[in-house]
């Protein structure tokens, strides 16, 4: 294992950029969530990032490396590629050192953080399907130009930029043993590695760093697995933030050293988590920042032998497309067994939707849909089908209704979200 100091980015790297970023950024609240430490046995913190400029991180990153540019670099403007929290980054980082900047997001990237990006000065050019072909396009223009590009995640000062959030958490919650957050390329997971285990050092003691990817986007394990990197055939979550392909060559070096474990959570993980954030802890988070949350309420520490006291997770980013919440919702409702929808083929004679509906009334569940077809492919003449949406209190209480009407002699099928 190498040492501390012989890592392409080192505590003293980590501490420059703090001071760099004095009165820049803003110093993130961490809030303690009782019902999740319940839960899990471990007292949990959020490490509120979501509340940062720009609604992530990433503008810890940006700035220290844009603002470590030299006047002729400057001159020729920078270039970046996001899918948005990078994007708003950099776009503030500009703004705020008077550079002009040109940016790069994938086709179909969420409004909100379009229109983020171009409010903040940046100029912004949609190109590619995924943030891999937009980071392709922004390197030959860079190449093509002389602008700067500035790398989302494999680059020194962005990693040290990043890595400011681990001091944080050390001066916010001083005995934290357990600090675990989500991944894409790396840069942030690696910064808050390099400093918490310097400090830790330092300190004598022991303090676990854990990362979290979507498992429909895990470059990491295999990557790791083979001590090279993998790059992915393909990417799907909702986690749009962390849907990175290949890992940062960087980040890698110092993840494969410092980090202790990894783990992977479900999409239904993730939205369960989402709507966890907003009901108990009223935070806003993007599917990207939640993974952690998602992590811990699946037990996966515990899966891990690890036994922690006091966790710090990262909420890194609250930029989430409203028409994306609304779907995430009710998708984490559904994993949750708090809303879930039912198809059953009945024969078509008045009454029988009237006693579908007393049944449900019965057993205390709520009608909030219904969809009543007479004609289909699947329907035969003189059948109806029925689908009806119900809000529940859980999973057995889902159960409950199904047998309630199973008893009537019904047939329901249950239709996932």
């Amino acid at each position: 294992m190498e040492t501390l100091s012989t890592l392409a980015v080192t505590l003293d790297d980590v501490l420059s950029a703090q001071e760099l970023l004095e009165g820049i950024i803003a110093k993130t609240p961490i809030e303690t969530s009782r019902a999740l430490g319940a839960q899990v046995g471990t007292e949990v913190y959020f490490k509120c990032e979501n509340l940062q400029r720009a609604g992530s991180f990433k503008v810890r990153g940006a700035y220290v490396r844009m603002a470590r540019l030299s006047d002729e670099e400057r001159a020729r403007g920078v270039v970046a590629a996001s899918a948005g929290n990078h994007a708003q980054g950099v776009a503030v980082a500009a703004k705020r050192l008077g550079i002009r900047a040109r940016i790069y997001m994938p086709l179909g990237v969420a409004l909100p953080k379009l229109q983020a990006t171009r409010s903040h000065g940046a100029e912004v050019v949609l190109h590619g399907h995924n943030v891999d072909e937009a980071l392709a396009e922004a390197k030959r223009y860079a190449d093509e130009t002389g602008a700067v590009f500035v790398h989302p995640f494999d680059n020194p000062d962005v990693v040290a930029g990043q890595g400011t959030l681990g001091l944080e958490i050390l001066e916010q919650v001083p005995d934290v043993d357990t600090i675990i957050m989500g991944v894409g390329g790396g840069g942030l997971l690696a910064g808050v590695a390099v400093a918490v285990k310097a400090k830790a050092k330092e300190l004598g003691r022991d303090i676990k760093v854990i990362g979290v990817q979507a498992e429909n986007a895990a470059a990491y394990p295999p990557s790791l697995a083979a001590d090279a990197l993998v790059p992915l055939q393909s990417t799907s979550t909702m986690a749009d933030g962390i849907a990175v392909g290949l890992p940062g060559q960087l980040p890698f070096s110092i993840i494969r050293e410092l980090v202790d474990d990894f783990v992977t959570v479900s999409e239904e993980s993730l939205a369960r988590a989402l709507v966890f954030l907003l009901e108990r802890a009223k935070l806003v988070v993007e599917p990207a920042g939640a993974v952690g949350v998602a992590a811990l309420m699946d037990g996966k520490l515990a899966e891990l032998g690890i036994n922690a006291k006091k966790t710090a997770v990262i909420l890194s980013g609250g930029n989430i497309d409203p028409m994306l919440m609304l779907k995430v919702i009710q998708r984490g409702l559904a994993a949750a067994g708090r809303f879930f929808t039912v198809r059953m083929m009945l024969d078509d004679r008045p009454g029988s939707l009237a006693t579908i509906s007393r049944i449900i009334a019965e057993n205390d569940a709520n009608v909030t849909g219904v969809d009543h077809t007479r004609v289909g492919g699947s329907i035969s003449m003189g059948d109806v089908a029925i689908t009806i949406d119900m809000e529940t209190r859980g999973h057995e209480h889902c159960e409950q209704v199904l047998r309630a009407l199973r008893a009537e002699g019904f047939q329901p099928i249950v239709i996932h979200v």
